[in-house]
């Protein structure tokens, strides 16, 4: 008898926490999404200057692997669908923006946060979340987010120096600035939730 109360009683639990972690990965996709409006036009090269990999490696930090993935996997639906979550700065929105010049670095956006998760989740198994590790995870992500977004530009342009001079070049203090942004969020936010 017992055993069937407490199963009835634990089915709303369960459902309560699925919604509860569906709510956390929609609302960590919108994060990003809002982090895209943030953008600067560059003149020489098709690809801005946006706050979107800031939000990337943050949702990878505080929500892990298997949350962030799922949160930037549901971002990219959402941009395919038509939904205004990609940088409006870009003519054409869902699939054409997908296909287009800054699309290797949206189809790297699920992988980067699983990677900056990833890597984080294994120091913090063992009860810290420093700022160095979480600095690290953040750069290891953002090799793979250079090496997606460059080699689709180097499809793209049929040239590995065009590649390289569009979309990562102009960039690289930017995105300096911004892993050290997301690493400072996460360390702040684990080591407050660690107290509290």
């Amino acid at each position: 008898m017992s055993r069937v109360v407490s199963h009835v009683l634990g089915q709303p639990t369960r459902s309560m926490e699925y919604a509860k972690q569906a709510a956390i990965v929609i609302a960590a996709s919108l994060f990003v999404a809002l982090c895209a409006r943030v953008t600067v036009p560059l003149p020489f090269t098709p690809v801005p200057l946006t706050l979107q990999n800031f939000g990337v490696l943050t949702v990878g930090l505080l929500l892990g692997s298997r949350r962030g993935f799922a949160a930037l996997s549901l971002y990219l639906v959402e941009g395919a669908f038509g939904l205004p979550v990609f940088s409006p700065s870009i003519l054409g929105g869902g699939i054409a923006q997908i296909l287009g010049p800054t699309g290797g670095f949206l189809m790297a956006y699920p992988l980067v946060a699983f990677v900056a998760g990833w890597i984080y989740e294994q120091r913090s198994d063992r009860g810290s979340r420093r700022f160095g590790w979480a600095a690290l995870s953040a750069v290891a992500a953002e090799v793979v987010l250079f090496a997606g977004g460059l080699s689709w530009l180097a499809v793209l342009t049929h040239s590995v120096s065009l590649a390289l001079r569009y979309g990562l070049y102009w960039f690289i203090f930017a995105e300096i600035i911004k892993v050290l942004m997301a690493t400072a969020v996460a360390t702040r936010w684990h080591q407050r939730s660690s107290q509290g």
